[in-house]
């Protein structure tokens, strides 16, 4: 049993990183991220038993993040159906009113323009662009994770990109 934790602990250690990059590029939000990130290794270290050993660990617990990640998603849309308002944990977060040095300020609104324009691209853009990009995996690595061809691989990170640039250039205020 301690052996077992401890290979559980391993496999957290190397993969939580990419996972939460994953699930932050999905969620746009570091808080939903980590809940995100959390019910990946859960779901994973339940199913641990059905994975297939020729496959690698790190696309396998991908393709769960990214299925976590749809999951969040379609909760997320159905409380937003039904409230017509934002969720209370946005309605509580106030401005800080401390001293911030001009630069970061940009900085900061503009890495939050790129984690908006992230969130809101369709799942299937969205999936190939953190994939390829964020994770850094082949396109080949990205094609057997989704279950695409390379092909199409190539075409909705083209896309994916595309859509970003348009949002960038505008005011942030067109959609993705």
């Amino acid at each position: 049993m301690a052996g077992q934790q401890a290979a559980y602990g391993e496999l957290m250690r190397r993969h939580r990183d990419g996972v939460y990059r994953l699930a932050r590029g999905h969620a746009g939000d570091a808080t939903e991220a980590l809940d995100i990130t959390q019910e990946t290794f859960i779901s994973a270290f339940a199913a641990l038993a059905r994975y297939d050993g020729a496959r690698p660990f790190r696309l396998w617990i991908a393709r769960i993040a990214i299925n976590k990640c749809h999951d969040w998603a379609r909760r997320r849309a159905v409380r937003r159906f039904f409230t017509f308002a934002r969720p209370m944990e946005e309605a509580a977060t106030v401005a800080d009113n401390g001293p911030t040095p001009e630069e970061a300020m940009q900085s900061q609104a503009l890495l939050a323009r790129i984690h908006a324009a992230i969130a809101a691209l369709p799942a299937n853009l969205k999936d190939v662009l953190l994939l390829r990009t964020i994770e850094g995996m082949s396109q080949a690595e990205v094609a057997q994770t989704l279950g695409l061809s390379e092909k199409a691989v190539e075409t909705r990170l083209y896309r994916a990109r595309q859509k970003l640039a348009e949002f960038l250039r505008g005011d942030g205020s067109t959609r993705v």
